[in-house]
């Protein structure tokens, strides 16, 4: 894993913005579709529930998919395969990621997770580091939880 991280190439991708741009987008249409917005009452009387569910759980998750699987799978014969440009261990790590979440989520909620996932993913073979995906994954858990709660 890549320790030197080139923040200037993040902050300049418009590519990574895009996909931050695509979190209000999802959460718009969840709202749209009548899930209710939480308020703010259960973050203030669970402060670090939030903070567990919006900083550490994607820290660990990232660390995990991304930072172990994918970047295992990417160092076998399947790293130079891609459809389009999602590679192949990014797909079956994104499988994996979205399996996981069948165990804590109902289906409609697990499968959501499959696009956020191949997004991560993209972004940690981009940069050849998970950092691009952890914060992606703290920004759309950050922003579902304040908005819908837990």
């Amino acid at each position: 894993m890549n320790i030197n991280f080139p923040f200037k190439q993040l902050v300049s991708d418009r590519q990574f913005w895009l996909v931050i741009l695509a979190g209000p987008f999802f959460w718009a249409s969840l709202y749209a579709s009548g899930t209710a917005i939480s308020g703010l009452e259960w973050l203030i009387g669970q402060p670090v529930l939030f903070l567990q569910l919006a900083l550490l759980y994607p820290i660990v998750e990232e660390l995990v998919f991304r930072g172990l699987l994918q970047e295992s799978l990417g160092k076998t014969r399947l790293a130079g395969l891609a459809i389009y440009c999602i590679s192949l261990p990014n797909i079956l790590t994104s499988l994996v990621f979205t399996a996981f979440h069948f165990w804590f989520h109902s289906p409609a909620w697990a499968l959501a997770v499959v696009f956020p996932s191949l997004a991560f993913g993209y972004f940690r073979d981009r940069y050849q580091h998970v950092l691009p995906a952890v914060i992606l994954h703290m920004f759309y858990n950050s922003g579902y939880f304040v908005l819908f709660g837990k």
